[in-house]
């Protein structure tokens, strides 16, 4: 039996990343075309857990600005020109694959920040995984008006983190 291991996303994994959305994200659903964007806008940080028998899990990431979260389910039309940060828009991976999943996709979401000039990660945590983030270097950011308007449309357990890459 082979390791479930990441590998880049491609544009006909879409219906496995939405069927793993569907199950992990029930109350935060997102619309295929919006995942399909991101995919398209920056396939270096879309990742899909692949496992022997089909797709287990996917990570998207791109390029953002800190403080600034994008919007839940809509559109980002184009990316930053001066990004200061890796947004790791989400991570699902199926219960059964878990076990170090997300830690070995923030490594390589870490190395491909670093090459592209990037010094820090960014993500918001949902669900209540605020722990597990925290363990893999994340740091909660205080948040002011603005952050927490910003983030009430990821339900109410929602916490903007951030990850200093060291040099």
């Amino acid at each position: 039996m082979s390791k479930p291991h990441w590998r880049r996303a491609q544009a006909g994994d879409l219906d496995a990343i939405c069927a793993v959305a569907a199950r992990i994200h029930p109350g935060l659903p997102e619309r295929s075309d919006v995942l399909a964007e991101k995919l398209r806008l920056y396939p270096d940080g879309c990742r899909v857990l692949t496992v022997r028998d089909g797709i287990a899990g996917y990570g998207l990431a791109h390029p953002w600005m800190r403080h600034n979260i994008p919007p839940l389910d809509d559109f980002l039309d184009r990316l930053p020109d001066a990004a200061d940060c890796l947004y790791v828009h989400d991570v699902a991976v199926l219960p059964d694959h878990r076990g170090g999943a997300a830690r070995a996709y923030v490594t390589e979401i870490q190395q491909l920040a670093r090459s592209s000039g990037i010094a820090a990660l960014a993500l918001v945590s949902v669900y209540g995984t605020r722990v597990l983030w925290e363990r893999l270097g994340f740091r909660p950011v205080a948040a002011d008006t603005a952050l927490c308007d910003k983030l009430s449309s990821y339900g109410t357990s929602a916490t903007y983190m951030l990850r200093e890459l060291a040099g």
